[in-house]
């Protein structure tokens, strides 16, 4: 008994280090119990067929080798048993043999690998980029769903998965999609994933999304270019941005710089008199 102490001591650590089998991960928990197992020497009721029962004519070696099975399926038994989650172990049927065990939990996780299977494609085919976090974090996410799957035994082809990628952007990836679309060679996941950082980007520096365009307003500069008319241009901006800056400020003239485009009160050169003559700023101020 004092020589199995500290194998009980150690087999608790090991505990901590295992996954807690929840339904959907079959898979990283079976190879954790079968690697923790294995670090013990505790393995051999999962590679091996319980002994037949000792007798009096067993030999010494026959019954060296029915003792270190049972002590290895007993704790076996306890070191799975301990890692999987108490609504699901209360509908496993009992079990004596940590063999058995561990497929009876490979079967249960079956039914649950299917509907979950589902659930990940889905996300994969309806996924899109709200811009709500980074393009890097956006992609990552795919990439692993498709890993996910993998593990299911659900295959998703490099190719339909860079297609799933491209299907989950928003218009203002149009052109990037477009020039794709033309190109003799094709990425893959990784150059893909590269590219759209990248994209990404350049359209941040372009001031496509619409809170850049907002701050530029409010700091008094002028939105798009001007034909040779005067008339304001095209904003190179995505539908939201439009929809924002509708109204036209063309009309608008400053009474103190004389310029079109805002108003007296939100005049920076106006705002600069005031501080050279050493006057506290008011937009309400009327000029002598």
């Amino acid at each position: 008994m004092a020589s199995q102490v500290p194998i009980s001591a150690s087999l608790h650590t090991h505990t901590s280090f295992v996954s807690m089998f929840n339904g959907h991960n079959y898979t990283e928990w079976c190879e954790q119990i079968q690697f923790h197992l294995g670090v013990l020497e505790l393995d051999l009721a999962l590679h091996v067929d319980k002994p037949a029962a000792i007798t009096d004519t067993s030999s010494e070696g026959e019954i060296s080798v029915h003792t270190a099975w049972e002590r290895s399926n007993r704790l076996s038994l306890m070191l799975m048993r301990m890692t999987i989650a108490s609504n699901i172990k209360s509908t496993l049927p009992p079990t004596e043999k940590a063999k058995d065990f561990i497929k009876l939990v490979g079967e249960r996780s079956q039914t649950a690998d299917k509907s979950l299977a589902g659930t990940l494609m889905a996300t994969l085919t309806t996924i899109k980029f709200d811009g709500s976090r980074s393009m890097y974090e956006h992609v990552m996410e795919m990439t692993n769903i498709a890993a996910r799957l993998k593990s299911l035994e659900m295959n998703v082809d490099d190719n339909f998965l860079v297609q799933f990628v491209l299907n989950s952007l928003p218009p203002e990836y149009g052109p990037f999609q477009m020039n794709y679309n033309t190109m003799k060679d094709k990425w893959n996941v990784n150059e893909l994933h590269s590219m759209l950082v990248q994209e990404e980007t350049r359209l941040k520096n372009q001031g496509t999304h619409s809170v850049h365009l907002i701050t530029n307003q409010g700091a008094g500069k002028k939105v798009g270019r001007k034909n040779k008319k005067g008339k304001q241009g095209p904003l190179k901006v995505n539908e939201s941005s439009v929809q924002i800056h509708k109204k036209d400020l063309s009309h608008l003239k400053c009474r103190f710089c004389v310029k079109p485009g805002h108003f007296q009160k939100d005049c920076s050169k106006r705002k600069a008199w005031f501080e050279r003559k050493g006057i506290q700023y008011d937009p309400a101020h009327k000029r002598n």
